[in-house]
């Protein structure tokens, strides 16, 4: 999808998410003076950005902008809906990266908003190597689309959902993924402390193998199997650990469940 950025654009919440997305469109070319940040608590670092590249910071923001992104915690919807409200106009799409809140809902607080986008991105979007669902309300023209996917690249992958309901799916895998990675550094770094290394060379070890293995995989064209099959001698040591971590009962099962429960809780969330 081609990427188009708006001509005016409000950030509603600056904190970790919202700023590094605002990072990632200035790194990719928005001008400055087209942005205005609403954070009523913003960062020192943030607002030594905003004075940098010309932003307005809790000033008088425009009307009806091109896009409005919401980036404010969840809880906060209620609270900042009043002043936000005014800002959404018919023309303006709204991206919401509110964990939980679905586009109806988004809707019921903004009723002046036709064109809404919901995303879920993760946790690596904050050094712009993210993985991100949306899903746009029908109202979304193929323009504001472009606008909404130019916004949530900036951070990383983009993918496009045909329903709102697959959001579920998507936290339970890409948006609570990192977890599971993290996971899997710790529990690699205990087994090699179980094999006789010392805490904190397993420890590094593990974490290097998980963050090393994370980049080639990023780098490399080849399917995570071709991977795994390349690095796999027949008979060798890794064969032997894969046959645990491989059999019926190994890890395959164990993230089924794990993504089957994350995704009933976020349907258990949603509102």
């Amino acid at each position: 999808m081609s990427r188009r950025l708006p001509a005016s654009l409000i950030l509603a919440g600056a904190g970790k998410m919202g700023g590094a997305m605002l990072e990632g469109w200035l790194a990719d070319g928005l001008p400055g003076e087209r942005v205005a940040v609403i954070d009523p608590n913003p960062s020192p670092a943030m607002a030594q950005l905003c004075a940098a590249h010309g932003i307005a910071l809790n000033s008088a923001a425009p009307a009806e902008p091109e896009a409005l992104v919401l980036a404010i915690k969840p809880q906060g919807l209620e609270a900042a809906a009043e002043g936000l409200a005014p800002l959404a106009g018919p023309g303006t799409v709204v991206v919401s990266v509110l964990a939980g809140k679905t586009i109806a809902n988004l809707k019921d607080r903004l009723p002046r908003a036709r064109a809404v986008v919901r995303a879920m991105p993760n946790l690596p979007a904050s050094i712009r190597r993210g993985a991100t669902g949306a899903a746009a309300s029908p109202e979304t023209s193929e323009d504001q689309r472009r606008t909404a996917h130019a916004l949530l690249s900036s951070n990383g992958l983009v993918e496009w959902l045909e329903s709102e309901d697959l959001i579920d799916a998507v936290t339970a895998l890409s948006g609570s993924g990192p977890a599971y990675v993290f996971l899997l550094a710790e529990t690699l770094a205990a087994a090699g402390i179980a094999a006789g290394l010392p805490a904190d060379v397993a420890a590094r070890l593990a974490r290097q193998t998980v963050a090393g293995a994370g980049e080639l995989l990023g780098r490399s064209p080849e399917e995570p199997g071709t991977l795994r099959r390349n690095v796999t001698s027949p008979g060798g040591t890794t064969a032997a650990a894969l046959g645990v971590l491989m059999a019926e009962d190994g890890l395959a099962p164990l993230m089924r469940d794990a993504v089957a429960a994350a995704k009933r809780r976020a349907g258990e969330l949603a509102g």
